[in-house]
């Protein structure tokens, strides 16, 4: 039960009406099944009036696919199913919730909790929960299941809201995506696209993982206290007091007891075995868990962390459930897993909707064409560096409105935007990092992201009457305090002239 308070100021006020009006649109599966039936619709009219762009990489002519006609009707059919069990966040939750389940249910993340929350100094909380929110990008989506249901629990345990402190962990991970201390998977990725666009001027040109690496490194401390100060200064005095309910009051946050201290004990022994296995995968250039030719960031190690982490939270859960009583026999270990799948009925029911919504907007090629367009548009702009790194940061946010992958949206702007800062005597690298920047912010209230679906379902833990609109609202001052803080970090970086990262410079001339 959330009680506002009741003196509130202009944003404050600006926020609470967004919410309702949000709120006050269908529940969120309907609202995803509307956008579904919207996009069908849109792509019979983008096609009966001939909407149509040339693909920057490709140099194809993008036209609108008619979902509605004889063709589309079949397809929506025949892979309705495909849709939804395809649907790439279903897979990645429901096996981490299984893990996490046995974990749960042996009271092991509750005794960590505690043994947190006891430790912890409660003014540094909110910032080590979005800082873990940013490094947790490294670890894939792990941050979207495990660390913002823990930030919830975590707050109601020193007596805070518990949807702001949600709201930390969910700003950290989606809208601190482009910052981090480690290079991850989608570096490389980037890069690749970037270099690939890059040749279309200069073939001997080369982008490097780490072209971004400087800028990603002081991003992730701009970004921490930035999230820190929105959560602290306007999400959390918004929303009020928090009341208990029955669920949270039966959570204990006193002592460890000794039987659980053993238990925690012989728990992390368990983590510190399977770290040095992955170690011994690892180390050696020719270790069992690195990818083709050796490679780190392609291994299954890295592609498979969602494994490693069932793996991982299975195990400990197991041992300090058995040593704490906790489990008796296998019947209450699978009985912990079904408690955790039950928890996700409302997140399915938002999934086969959202998917749906998904593939249609992916088939009818609506996201491309309007991602051209809006591109033509910034490209026809005559303005100085400064603002036109601006535009196009604005640029990238709004796309991301429309398209939820990083790498799909940076293959369609990339052979636009590369050459054409090229030309103007801007680097590659500097291209990238206007995008990531843009593509970062907008994450947390565009409902395209892949796992909106289920940061309502985990809100809805504490507010069932939240939807949308709720999420938006919280989540919009992150949006737009991240903007400006990252806008003042790049004007800074690119005033000064620092390298965004090893040989990466801002600046290019043509050969």
């Amino acid at each position: 039960m959330i009680e506002k308070t009741k003196k509130q100021g202009f944003f404050a006020k600006m926020l609470n009406y967004t919410e309702k009006a949000g709120n006050a649109l269908p529940h969120p599966a309907t609202l995803f099944a509307l956008f579904a039936l919207a996009a069908l619709v849109f792509s019979a009219i983008g096609s009966m009036l001939g909407w149509e762009v040339i693909h920057p990489g490709t140099k194809e002519l993008v036209k609108p696919v008619n979902l509605l006609s004889h063709d589309g009707i079949h397809r929506i059919i025949l892979e309705m199913v495909d849709n939804f069990t395809g649907f790439a966040p279903l897979g990645i939750v429901l096996v981490a919730m299984l893990g996490i389940g046995i974990a749960e249910q042996s009271g092991l993340i509750s005794a960590i909790i505690r043994l947190l929350v006891l430790n912890t100094k409660k003014h540094f909380l909110t910032f080590i929960l979005v800082f873990t929110g940013i490094l947790s990008n490294l670890a894939s989506d792990v941050g979207y299941v495990l660390l913002i249901p823990l930030a919830g629990v975590i707050f109601v345990a020193v007596g805070r809201h518990p949807i702001a402190g949600m709201a930390a962990a969910f700003a950290g991970v989606s809208g601190g995506f482009s910052a981090n201390l480690v290079l991850g998977t989608v570096d490389p990725l980037l890069a690749g696209l970037s270099q690939e666009a890059a040749h279309i001027l200069d073939p001997s040109y080369h982008v490097n993982a780490t072209a971004n690496y400087y800028f990603m490194v002081a991003s992730t401390f701009v970004i921490a206290i930035a999230g820190t100060f929105v959560t602290e200064r306007l999400v959390e005095p918004r929303l009020g007091t928090y009341t208990k309910n029955e669920q949270d009051k039966s959570e204990k946050f006193d002592g460890l007891s000794s039987l659980e201290k053993r238990g925690l004990t012989y728990s992390t022994l368990v983590f510190l075995l399977v770290f040095i296995i992955t170690l011994i995968g690892v180390i050696p250039e020719n270790g069992f868990f690195r990818g083709p030719n050796g490679s780190l960031l392609n291994s299954p190690l890295i592609k498979g962390v969602v494994a490693m982490l069932f793996i991982v939270a299975g195990l400990m859960g197991l041992v300090y459930g058995f040593i704490t009583k906790a489990f008796k026999n296998d019947s209450d270990v699978m009985d912990g897993m079904a408690k955790s799948m039950k928890t996700l009925a409302t997140y399915l029911v938002l999934v086969f909707f959202a998917a749906q919504f998904v593939a249609y907007f992916k088939w009818s090629n609506l996201g491309i064409i309007l991602a051209v367009k809006g591109a033509d548009a910034l490209m026809a702009s005559d303005i100085g560096l400064i603002p036109l790194m601006i535009l196009f940061i604005l640029l990238s946010a709004a796309i991301n409105m429309l398209m939820g992958s990083a790498s799909a949206k940076w293959a369609i702007l990339a052979p636009i935007f590369i050459p054409m800062f090229m030309i103007m005597g801007y680097s590659p690298e500097l291209s990238q990092v206007v995008y990531r920047i843009g593509d970062s912010v907008t994450n947390i209230i565009s409902p395209m992201m892949s796992f909106y679906a289920l940061i309502i379902a985990f809100v809805q833990k504490y507010d069932p009457k939240a939807g949308i609109g709720t999420i938006i609202a919280t989540m919009l001052p992150y949006t737009l305090v991240f903007l400006f803080a990252w806008i003042l970090l790049l004007v800074a970086w690119l005033l000064i002239g620092l390298p965004l990262g090893p040989g990466a410079n801002v600046f290019y001339t043509l050969p």
